[in-house]
């Protein structure tokens, strides 16, 4: 019998991209509109564990041609998985706290949660964006010092969203996601984590959209 959740004790972290969006919206980007290849290069480097996701993305992030408009008119076509307003509704009605862990960056994310108009109602922790003389540039004031691995440090954040007695629910697709992911009571997993749990032989729950996400949660709590 599934043992019944509190929602009151209860954190969701939530990856963006390919989780919450419906694809991956940063990689659409970097694909789109990079004015070479150099982005790919960057890439495999980073796939090989050569390089961290911070200086990948900073490297990809430079070599794109795109001004501030044309971004916003590409990111006005995002759109979120239909079943994340229910999550959020179903949080708001039993007393959950919802919280979004990207390495994607602060105004891609904060401009599409927004469009959705749901942005005032989840907190979101990012890598950050500025335009410089019609560039984009990148910083990560969510590193750690101590691992360079990725851009922004998501495990960081989860712990620091959450208390001894909080029940930690992960929902994730990718790489960045395996570290916090790992101090998590309850994961959702598809893609690489999902991946990388079945080859641990690791327990998790694997999904497809987040209205398996929602489905299991209308069930369990309280």
């Amino acid at each position: 019998m599934k043992k019944a959740i509190d929602p009151h004790k209860t954190v969701i972290f939530f990856d963006f991209d390919n989780t919450i969006a419906t694809g991956d919206v940063l990689d659409d980007i970097i694909i789109s509109f990079s004015r070479d290849k150099r982005w790919m290069e960057l890439e495999e480097k980073w796939k090989k564990g050569k390089i961290g996701s911070k200086e990948c993305l900073a490297g990809q992030l430079e070599g794109l041609d795109i001004t501030k408009r044309g971004l916003d008119s590409y990111l006005g076509q995002a759109k979120l998985d239909p079943y994340f307003k229910r999550l959020l509704h179903l949080f708001c009605a039993k007393g959950a706290k919802g919280i979004v862990l990207s390495d994607n960056f602060d105004y891609i994310v904060r401009r599409i949660l927004s469009r959705h108009r749901v942005l005032g109602q989840i907190k979101v922790y990012s890598n950050g964006l500025r335009f410089e003389k019609g560039r984009l540039r990148s910083f990560f004031p969510y590193q750690s010092r101590k691992c360079p691995l990725c851009g922004h440090c998501k495990t960081k954040n989860l712990l620091a969203n959450s208390r001894k007695d909080s029940i930690i629910i992960y929902v994730g697709d990718g790489k960045s996601d395996i570290c916090p992911a790992g101090y998590a009571d309850i994961v959702f997993a598809k893609e690489n984590l999902l991946k990388h749990y079945r080859e641990s032989r690791i327990a998790c729950l694997p999904y497809k959209t987040l209205k398996d996400v929602y489905n299991y949660l209308k069930r369990s709590f309280l």
